[in-house]
């Protein structure tokens, strides 16, 4: 295999004495070796791993996908005896928020409106997603102001669906 370099770059090199063209030689096949195992392998190496987590982010992204359409519809209506203030009430009491309402009226069909005073907000924000999977009932609206460290007053319009 002969290399065809440019005739001004080979005449150069042919003026060079013998040891001048053994250092010009070495120093490029260094300069060769240095860029395959300097650049071109750790880049090689990094694309295993990478690869790797995209198979496995696509294999969640396919069960997301599968599961999705049965957590969709998965929150049951509140019973059909039971109104929404008492469904409402019932969850509060059980979430230890009954003693931080400070008041409710209703809001129209099948929507209620809730004022909370002093509470917890890890409970308050438990109870919103528990009435929403258990009962089927979502926030509309909430304006929720802290009074201190983790304790809030609410006002929330809950509509049953």
């Amino acid at each position: 295999m002969k290399l065809s370099l440019p005739p001004s770059l080979m005449e150069r090199f042919g003026a060079l004495t013998p040891r001048e063209r053994i250092l010009v030689a070495s120093a490029g096949v260094t300069a060769v070796v240095v860029l395959v195992v300097g650049v071109i392998l750790p880049l090689d190496r990094s694309v295993d791993p990478a690869q790797a987590r995209i198979v496995k982010k696509q294999a969640y992204l396919v069960w997301m996908r599968q599961v999705a359409p049965e957590l969709v519809g998965t929150a049951p209506p509140p019973a059909a005896s039971e109104s929404l203030l008492v469904v409402v009430e019932r969850s509060a009491r059980e979430s230890g928020l009954q003693s931080a309402i400070a008041g409710s009226e209703p809001h129209g069909p099948g929507a209620l409106n809730v004022r909370l005073e002093k509470a917890s907000f890890d409970s308050l924000i438990a109870w919103l997603a528990r009435l929403s999977q258990q009962n089927g009932i979502r926030v509309d609206n909430a304006t929720i102001d802290q009074v201190g460290p983790g304790v809030v007053n609410a006002a929330v319009l809950l509509r049953s669906s």
